[in-house]
């Protein structure tokens, strides 16, 4: 009996929820003003996301140099393997040397 009330009382709040959504009005459109007010804002979050991740790579660059000094001064060579920071230029100045590669014939 008790499976069936929880049954009905979840029925009668999606029921209930879903009126209430369907006599929701439209949104206005935006006027000028929020459309210059959003602008600024992906703006503003472009900035702030940039910073943030200049703020990781210095953040990262320390923890690599600490590291490197840290296992010099145990006797240890440490060489870092890290990709190039332009990737997308890198991946593209790769792609036209592998290119003529695969369209060579090979010799025998």
């Amino acid at each position: 009996m008790t499976t069936l009330r929880a049954i009905l009382a979840a029925g009668l709040v999606v029921a209930t929820f879903g009126v209430a959504v369907a006599k929701l009005p439209p949104p206005p459109p935006p006027t000028d003003q929020q459309k210059a007010a959003a602008e600024e804002k992906k703006a503003k979050d472009a900035a702030a996301a940039e910073a943030a991740k200049a703020a990781q790579a210095r953040a990262e660059d320390r923890v690599a140099a600490r590291y490197i000094a840290e296992q010099k001064a145990k006797g240890k060579v440490v060489t870092p393997q890290m990709a190039p920071t332009s990737a997308p230029a890198a991946k593209a100045a790769a792609a036209p040397a592998t290119a003529t590669a695969a369209a060579a014939p090979a010799k025998k």
